[in-house]
């Protein structure tokens, strides 16, 4: 008798659980990780270009040293900033945001030097390292709008009554999004 109370209470308890939304919270919460691990492969993508990138601007702009050290230590602090993807929250994300914009910001100014050295613009193969980054920072706003996108799904899923009421007891919490950068919102001034 007392078995079939221990099986009776353990179905019961299964049945609730299932109707609880738990185990629609675990497959969105999965959902959110697997998109942040996409997120992390293109700016890893991004940060494996730079070496030979730099590489190919120190053969033509000995001059500039100077920027290109600033972009081989932004890609030092870009890469040392990592998330666990099951404690995403708003801190860990502004840090992984500032780390990649610096080292975004860096580049746009060591892709700026090109202008100064043709011979340099005239190389293949930093033309095609050019265009891979380019293809890569594409490939970056589009992973970070899909993970926009599920954190949004599973956050509306978790705030909605009553997954919130199992979403607290389990421990299930909202995940941030990435948002555009200060400033982005007006248009840049153009000076002739």
């Amino acid at each position: 008798m007392h078995t079939f109370k221990t099986i009776l209470v353990a179905l019961t308890t299964a049945l609730l659980m299932s109707s609880c939304g738990y185990n629609t919270m675990v497959e969105k919460q999965e959902s959110v990780e697997a998109a942040w691990s996409q997120v992390e492969n293109v700016y890893q993508r991004r940060a494996d270009l730079i070496p030979n990138l730099v590489a190919t601007v120190k053969g033509y702009a000995q001059h500039e040293e100077e920027t290109l050290t600033k972009v081989i230590e932004a890609r030092s602090k870009a890469t040392s900033v990592s998330i666990d993807p099951t404690n995403l929250d708003e801190t860990s994300m502004q840090k992984f945001q500032q780390a990649q914009d610096g080292l975004s910001s860096a580049l746009s100014r060591l892709l700026v030097v090109q202008e100064n050295y043709p011979d340099l613009k005239a190389n293949e193969q930093f033309r095609d390292l050019q265009t891979q980054l380019e293809g890569t920072e594409n490939r970056i706003t589009v992973e970070r709008q899909k993970f926009n996108d599920t954190a949004r799904d599973y956050n509306t899923y978790i705030r909605q009554f009553p997954n919130n009421i199992f979403a607290g007891i389990f421990g299930f919490s909202a995940k941030p999004y990435f948002s555009a950068k200060a400033g982005a919102d007006e248009a840049p001034e153009v000076k002739f």
